[in-house]
């Protein structure tokens, strides 16, 4: 802990707007107060912002900080409403707002599928869902005078499917699933929209575990339910509803905002790219790198102090809903140098960032994630060497959320193929 005095975040609180936006210019603002600042939410609820590395780092790992909603002192209060856009992420049930002995039975029921080994296993089917797209996203140019929606064609339904492969989730229902979880991450939505969407996810996650009822597969839906049946205690039809929610929204929002930030970074920086094609850096260094400076999340919620509590010298309450800032802390040049704004793939020493969490939380998708946007990356440009972007940086429209990182549209110019499959 910092043996700096202890003080309250300095100023009025920032209040962060919930339509979104590229979080970089606010981050280093704030970042140059200190690593830690106070924030207001959505409808006026007074959080903290974690965006330093160091403290982040610290923060995340801290055994003094919770994840389950009981220690939110707002919410707890009665001070929370339904409609409130945060609230899905305090209160779904799972392993992301689980703590001790509840989160390691949750995490160690899906933990075996996403070894290293296992997710190595999956490599052929990404390689060849990957050759489809591209397939898909030639086709999609040539319909669209030579432009065609990166996102939409290629980055959304690559993770999409492979995870919904993963949880046995049929065909007909990734669509309806991607809008709404558009809409859960969303931080600009409606009260009432953001109940019903919620509800709408579990109605229709509720569909998917019937199907697996009715005919079990050889997937992750089938394995939970088994682990469910075998002994009721082991996991309860919430915590399996809410452990679908965290991997479909999870498993393709961060993979699809990755994918995207990493084409934009490497279209803007085409030396960055020669580099790759020199053989000087590999893709899995432009992934790293790509996390680290424009990572798939901006402030991921929530942790929450159990007592009061000092990061790099200022004070958190106890019950202070907490937002994560890994956007802030992959630019923080404390930790990144003098040039943490610049993109550079070569980058020496390797990035080490917290884009992926840290502690007992860490990203249990890490390794598919990063085998899906390495293969992603690598056969995109292989297969169209020179693609571009159709309309410059600045035109393409924010996310609409200030969890989540990116572009939603991300219209480019493949150009010719260099080869097929």
């Amino acid at each position: 802990m910092s043996t700096a005095p202890t003080t309250s975040a300095s100023g009025p609180p920032h209040r962060i707007d919930p339509s979104g936006g590229c979080p970089h210019a606010r981050n280093a603002r704030l970042r140059a107060n200190g690593s830690v600042a106070a924030v207001m939410l959505p409808d006026d609820v007074p959080g903290m912002l974690v965006l330093g590395h160091d403290a982040l780092r610290e923060f995340l790992g801290h055994s003094d900080v919770a994840k389950d909603a009981r220690h939110f002192a707002a919410l707890a209060d009665g001070r929370i409403p339904d409609g409130w856009p945060l609230r899905t992420f305090a209160t779904v049930r799972g392993m992301t707002t689980a703590d001790g002995e509840d989160h390691r039975r949750l995490r160690s029921l899906v933990s075996r599928a996403f070894t290293a080994r296992r997710v190595e296993a999956l490599r052929p089917r990404v390689e060849a869902l990957t050759d489809e797209l591209l397939d898909a996203l030639a086709v999609a140019a040539r319909d669209g005078d030579g432009v065609a929606d990166l996102r939409t064609h290629f980055a959304l339904p690559l993770p999409m499917g492979v995870i919904c492969e993963l949880f046995g989730v049929e065909t007909e229902f990734r669509d309806t699933l991607h809008q709404l979880s558009s809409e859960v991450v969303a931080t600009n939505i409606e009260p009432a929209r953001a109940v019903a969407a919620n509800q709408e996810m579990v109605a229709l996650l509720a569909q998917v575990v019937a199907s697996r009822v009715r005919e079990p597969g050889d997937d992750l839906t089938s394995a939970l339910l088994a682990a469910h049946e075998e002994d009721g205690d082991r996991l309860s039809r919430e915590e399996l509803i809410g452990t679908l929610m965290l991997f479909v929204v999870a498993g393709h929002e961060t993979t699809l905002n990755l994918i995207t930030n990493a084409v934009r970074a490497l279209c803007a920086h085409r030396d960055q790219l020669a580099l790759v094609r020199d053989g000087k850096a590999g893709w899995p260094d432009v992934v790293e790198e790509t996390l680290r400076w424009d990572g798939p999340v901006s402030y991921f919620p929530f942790r929450y102090p159990t007592r009061d509590l000092t990061v790099d010298g200022t004070l958190i309450p106890k019950g202070t809903p907490v937002l994560a800032g890994y956007s802030g802390a992959g630019r923080d040049p404390a930790a990144h140098g003098p040039d943490a704004d610049r993109f550079d793939v070569a980058r020496v020493p390797a990035s080490r960032h917290l884009s992926l969490g840290h502690g007992a939380h860490y990203c249990l998708g890490a390794p598919l994630a990063r085998l899906e946007a390495t293969v992603a990356l690598e056969r995109l440009f292989s297969r169209f060497p020179a693609l571009d972007l159709a309309v410059r940086e600045e035109e393409l429209p924010v996310n609409a959320s200030f969890v989540g990182n990116s572009v939603r549209r991300l219209p480019v110019r493949p150009g010719p193929n260099a080869h097929h499959g």
